[in-house]
């Protein structure tokens, strides 16, 4: 049978992988019952090795070719947890986790390279060896971090790793790869701006922090259009604004911000950091506020 009627044929079965992954969603490294059904899944495919706990709660398993002329060993990779967001969709196949779901696709990911598994461990028409590599904590956490710092990559040799990310409003079916960088360097942040609260009808016995946060929440954009060279990209996101006081008629004492920075080079990247810090600082400072500055790296350029 022609390789694309094959693996079309287990259309159905990869879509109700899917759709189970979806129904039970896990954050980070609490991918436990994700983990045991990929590991249940793959064995049953009859890979040559299946491993747990790799990364914390990662699985790698081993699909041996017909032959072995050249020892080359390539890895698939997919990401496998889920996000800490409600989901309103109503879908028969909704999470059924309340404020955990597979926002982001990756239900899909691990539903995809089970498929490939299947396909790969019962034709093994391929020279050396496939390493299937699944990963908790994508969304942060260093996931892949720890199953390297596991002695993945030495313990099975492998040199290569290829991974992809489904893009909603592509073409079903499309693949886009280019040279050089491709996903963003992602870094997170949190800035508190610390004033003085009281009455809302006295702000002059304040030192609004509100005022000083909204500035911050603007000059950022600067960094962006009047410090990064323009043929490079950046994109610095303030995604959460809280004060210290939910009542109508008090003015806070603090204001807590939090967002995410994404850059295309180390260069972008670390001039980002320097300006959201002085940013932050100076702009309190003009305000009579303090602003104190977390800064989260990361992964790097990929």
């Amino acid at each position: 049978m022609p390789i694309r009627n094959r693996i079309a044929d287990l259309h159905d079965e990869v879509t109700g992988w899917r759709r189970d992954m979806h129904k039970n969603p896990e954050l980070m490294f609490e991918t436990h019952q994700t983990s045991a059904f990929i590991a249940d899944k793959l064995r049953e495919f009859g890979c040559d090795e299946v491993v747990t706990g790799i990364g914390r709660t990662g699985v790698v398993a081993v699909i041996k070719g017909k032959t072995d002329s050249a020892g080359k060993v390539v890895g698939l990779r997919a990401d496998m947890d889920a996000l800490p967001i409600k989901e309103a969709t109503g879908l028969e196949y909704a999470s059924q986790t309340e404020g955990v779901m597979h926002a982001c696709g990756h239900d899909g990911h691990s539903a995809m390279l089970l498929g490939a598994a299947k396909y790969l461990a019962e034709t093994r028409n391929f020279d050396g060896a496939l390493v299937v590599i699944f990963q908790p904590a994508e969304e942060g956490g260093g996931g892949a971090r720890e199953m390297c710092e596991d002695d993945m990559m030495a313990r099975w040799n492998i040199q290569e790793v290829y991974g992809m990310h489904n893009w909603p409003g592509e073409p079903a079916g499309n693949f886009y790869i280019r040279p050089g960088p491709f996903f963003a360097a992602t870094d997170q942040f949190d800035i508190t701006v610390e004033g003085c609260g009281g009455h809302a009808a006295k702000p002059q016995q304040t030192v609004d922090p509100t005022v000083a946060a909204s500035q911050m929440v603007l000059s950022l954009q600067s960094v962006v259009s009047r410090n990064a060279d323009p043929v490079q990209q950046m994109v610095i996101s303030v995604t959460s604004f809280e004060t210290s006081s939910k009542a109508y008629n008090v003015i806070p004492a603090s204001v807590h911000l939090r967002g995410t920075i994404r850059t295309m080079s180390t260069e972008m990247r670390a001039l980002a950091k320097k300006r959201l810090i002085e940013i932050a600082e100076n702009t309190a400072l003009v305000f009579e506020a303090k602003a104190h500055v977390q800064y989260h790296p990361g992964y790097p350029v990929m």
